[in-house]
């Protein structure tokens, strides 16, 4: 009797194993079944939005023309941003060696001056001291010259005399050595050694430009009194400007020096050339680097720290191109439409047969763009049954095509036309 209640309590134990695991089963393949039908909905939606069709009609009043991608050597760019900058060299501030108050100026910002012109007259009392000074100083010498001329003499007869002919030797070449740097000073300053030779003496001194340019800073005004440290004025050189560029430390091994450069200035529509002359071996803080570039037509009438855009030319290469107008944008994204080919059908209200034809959307990436034709980039890992080679593509009426998508979107209506 015992064996017998144990038997029947296995066999309810394992009738109910059995519909456990046939419920988990179904339900399993439900999900399965689920997931299934979800990855092929979303396919069929995809499909759906990227898929047009158009009558024989459509097709002939839109001009499509298809046709496959063509292989040019296009030029590959790097665009980058800059501005026009000068050579040190070429940026001067003037400052005046001594201080004194400003006589004279005539300058404005924005005038032209030539290497040596006249900028400013300054005027201050020490300027005639130094004079005086270097006039004194030139009499002592006089005197001591016939003085160790005369001692010089004296002591070859004389023994005793030999310490007075050394004390006006010493003498002599200490006033020497004074007015040297006397003449050093007045050199210096400005002042005309000979003038002051000739009694002529001034207390005013002229600030003269070193190089020839246009003036591009005035800190001073008549009766202003500046210091020795003080910037008078600021001369820039535009004849030999040229583009500092800005090269993101991503695209710095890219660039290298006799590369050619196409630019645009931010006021102008004219299109400009230059060529890499340096590239800076260290990376700024914002992860950038600084490329020098010499312009190759020099234009004076060019304004230092003008903003610009670049294309960095890097080299030509063989690549798939199509058309700028088989490119469409639809919602920030670039696509071209490929042929599906074509289809009859009979038409039941006339029973005449009809001609549909299909295209689909496919999106891709542009890259440089000459002459009309633009190269295009495709997604070869999500699009691995596509062949770009032998694709037919529309050429020409890629955007009737999109306006008819979605118009059709709007509507609710399939995604084709008759």
């Amino acid at each position: 009797m015992k064996n017998i209640q144990k038997n029947i309590i296995k066999i309810i134990v394992l009738f109910i194993g059995i519909i456990q695991f046939s419920c988990s089963q179904k339900e399993h393949n439900h999900e399965e079944k689920s997931a299934t039908t979800s990855k092929e909905i979303a396919q069929k939606e995809k499909e759906t939005t990227h898929l047009v069709e158009i009558s024989e009609k459509q097709f002939q009043t839109s001009n499509i023309t298809l046709g496959a991608t063509q292989m040019r050597n296009m030029s590959s760019t790097l665009k980058v941003n800059g501005i026009l900058d000068v050579p040190p060299q070429n940026i001067v501030s003037v400052s005046a060696i001594m201080g004194g108050f400003v006589r004279k100026t005539d300058l404005l910002q924005g005038m032209k001056v030539g290497r040596g012109q006249l900028l400013a007259l300054i005027e201050n009392p020490d300027f005639i001291q130094i004079q005086q000074d270097y006039l004194e100083g030139k009499a002592k010498i006089e005197y001591l010259l016939q003085e160790y001329k005369r001692q010089n003499e004296l002591s070859k007869e004389n023994t005793g005399a030999l310490k007075v002919f050394q004390q006006v030797a010493s003498e002599l070449k200490m006033l020497q050595a004074r007015q040297n740097g006397l003449e050093m000073r007045m050199q210096t300053i400005g002042i005309n050694k000979y003038q002051v030779d000739a009694g002529k003496i001034t207390s005013t001194i002229g600030i003269y430009s070193p190089i020839s340019g246009y003036v591009t800073t005035i800190n001073v005004n008549v009766g202003k009194y500046v210091n020795m440290s003080d910037v008078l004025f600021e001369i820039v050189d535009t004849e030999h400007l040229h583009a500092e560029l800005t090269v993101f430390e991503k695209d710095f091994h890219k660039v290298k020096e006799g590369q050619k450069i196409r630019f645009v200035l931010s006021n102008e529509t004219e299109e400009r050339t230059a060529k890499v002359y340096l590239i800076n071996r260290k990376i700024n803080e914002d992860r950038t680097v600084r490329i020098h570039a010499h312009i190759d037509v020099e234009d004076t009438k060019l304004l230092p720290n003008t903003y610009l855009k670049a294309f960095i030319e890097l080299g030509e290469a063989n690549v798939p191109t199509v058309p700028e107008e088989s490119i469409v944008t639809d919602e920030e994204k670039t696509y071209i439409f490929i042929s599906k080919g074509k289809k009859q059908e009979k038409d039941k209200t006339t029973n005449s047969t009809i001609t549909n034809y299909h295209f689909e959307k496919l999106e891709v990436r542009t890259g440089v763009s000459e002459n009309g034709f633009v190269e295009v980039i495709f997604d070869t890992k999500n699009n691995k049954d596509f062949d770009y080679k032998t694709a037919q593509i529309v050429l020409k009426g890629a955007n009737s095509l999109l306006s008819q998508m979605k118009n059709a979107a709007e509507t609710g209506d399939e995604p084709h036309g008759h």
